[in-house]
């Protein structure tokens, strides 16, 4: 009989992958030996291999430049990253390696932007694509960043009332975007977005407020749907209504010229994951040079907002089982020595499920279990895989320690955990390794941040600073990295 990990894993799908491969009884990820790791640095362990992200900010902008090409359309595209998704420095410096953009959702996104060009990582022919409700502090931060010559920063106008409050800080003539506030799915919580202006009355806006201001010039017209780029009926029509309303408007409005189509690109989930990129990118451009055509006006540049699948598939985090605990016939607890709530919350918050492998023991027998994170809360598990209602691994043996993956982790997991702060239940954050690749292409490896101490706690809570705070700590009581 075939019982063993492996021999689950190569029947229930095609392995190895693209991005793993079994070497030596262990699992390795874009050629790194993931046990050597746990090895070197402990668990749990978070990593961030960094070449993937300019590896598929690449494969982006070779499908739509693939399609343009082949449609012969006219206009151009712009790859922009989206902040949101991992605002870390080494996340920027690295996507910046490749000829991208910026949007931003925030006020102190522009502080970051600020430090870029001071750093050289981003020039004034750098576009600065500006989305989300707009307060003072975020008005100022951009008004200063236009002021300061950045004519290449575009704010997205989200509510009637922000073309007065940027004109009022910002000297001179600006560039300006409008959000269209896209109808969602029949099954969705609300029927209409929060964000922008409603799809019939944005040229009424634009002929009542924007075309009198002799201050503002419009330029981009934006579009996003909450359940992203799917080949659904409903991703293709709400695309057509968005090609009507900038047919209307670019009738009227000369000076708009670039369609900006908003990220939503998926991730790979599991591994029997598929979505046909290339296909997708190929009919987006063909719909709007269609119906640019039939309209009889000019095609729009092309700009899109990709985070999650700029970041996503770069991350991955790793846990030791520590326990297994049999609380009936049938359910079996494999206890992790951290907690999904804090360092994935997105897979308690909704419900999001990530490629998990075992690291290493494939050769010995599985078994279905129910993973349980560290903290006294009952939501802090993971039940499933995205394939499947259930959890296999390798059979929990104390004396064989067993390791197992989270892959695609990358992307808003630190931000929504609250990277560095307070944790639930003072699980700390574990360190935080960076993988990358030299010249010559050898992999190498640093600590971005260590696992959080009791002191760092304490001093956040106002018990002390930090040094006093772990002074008072005895070395047993502080949560370590194990590295059996």
């Amino acid at each position: 009989m075939k019982t063993k990990y492996i021999d689950l894993i190569e029947q229930t799908y095609d392995f190895p992958q693209e991005e793993f491969e079994l070497k030596n009884n262990t699992l390795h990820f874009h050629g790194i030996d993931l046990n050597d790791l746990v090895q070197r640095y402990g668990t749990p362990l978070k990593f961030t291999y960094l070449p993937k992200i300019s590896d598929n900010i690449q494969r982006a902008k070779g499908w739509f430049n693939s399609a343009i090409k082949k449609h012969k359309y006219a206009g151009k595209y712009h790859y922009c990253y989206c902040t949101k998704s991992s605002h870390f420095e080494h996340v920027l410096n690295e996507a910046l390696k490749n000829d991208i953009h910026i949007e931003t959702s925030s006020a102190f996104d522009i502080n970051i932007v600020e430090h870029l060009k001071k750093a050289g990582k981003i020039t004034k022919d750098t576009y600065v694509i500006c989305n989300g409700f707009k307060r003072d502090q975020y008005i100022q931060n951009i008004a200063g960043l236009i002021n300061g010559g950045h004519r290449n920063c575009i704010p997205i106008i989200d509510n009637y009332e922000e073309i007065n409050l940027l004109g009022e800080a910002i000297e001179g003539k600006f560039q300006i975007g409008i959000r269209i506030a896209s109808e969602e799915e029949p099954k969705f919580e609300f029927y209409t977005s929060r964000l922008g202006i409603g799809y019939k009355n944005i040229v009424p806006f634009y002929n009542q407020s924007i075309k009198p201001n002799t201050q503002v010039q419009l330029k981009m017209l934006h579009f996003f749907i909450n359940t992203g780029i799917r080949d659904t009926a409903y991703y293709w029509n709400e695309l057509l209504k968005c090609l009507k309303v900038y047919i209307a408007l670019k009738k009227v409005c000369p000076t708009l010229d670039s369609l900006n189509i908003g990220g939503g690109f998926p991730i790979k989930n599991s591994l029997a994951f598929e979505y046909d990129y290339e296909y997708m990118v190929d009919e987006i451009i063909h719909q709007i040079g269609q119906a640019c055509e039939e309209a009889g006006v000019e095609v729009p540049n092309i700009f899109t907002e990709f985070g999650s699948f700029t970041v996503g598939e770069s991350g991955g985090n790793i846990y030791e089982v520590l326990y297994q605990k049999q609380q009936n016939d049938r359910e079996k607890w494999n206890m992790i020595n951290s907690s999904f709530i804090t360092t994935m919350p997105d897979s308690w918050a909704i419900s999001k499920r990530f490629i998990m492998l075992a690291i290493n023991r494939w050769n010995d027998e599985y078994e279905r279990v129910l993973l349980g994170g560290l903290t006294c809360d009952s939501d802090d598990y993971y039940n499933s895989e995205q394939h499947m209602n259930a959890i296999y691994l390798p059979k929990y043996k104390k004396d064989k320690p067993l390791y197992i993956g989270f892959f695609n982790t990358g992307a808003y997991q630190e931000t929504i955990g609250g990277f560095g702060g307070l944790q639930h239940c003072l699980i700390p954050n574990p360190q935080h390794i960076l993988i990358d690749k030299d010249e010559e292409g050898n992999l190498n490896t640093r600590v971005f941040a260590e696992q959080q101490t009791a002191g760092e706690f304490l001093s956040i809570l106002g018990y002390g600073n930090k040094k006093s705070a772990d002074v008072m700590v005895e070395a047993d009581d502080l949560p370590v990295p194990s590295n059996n």
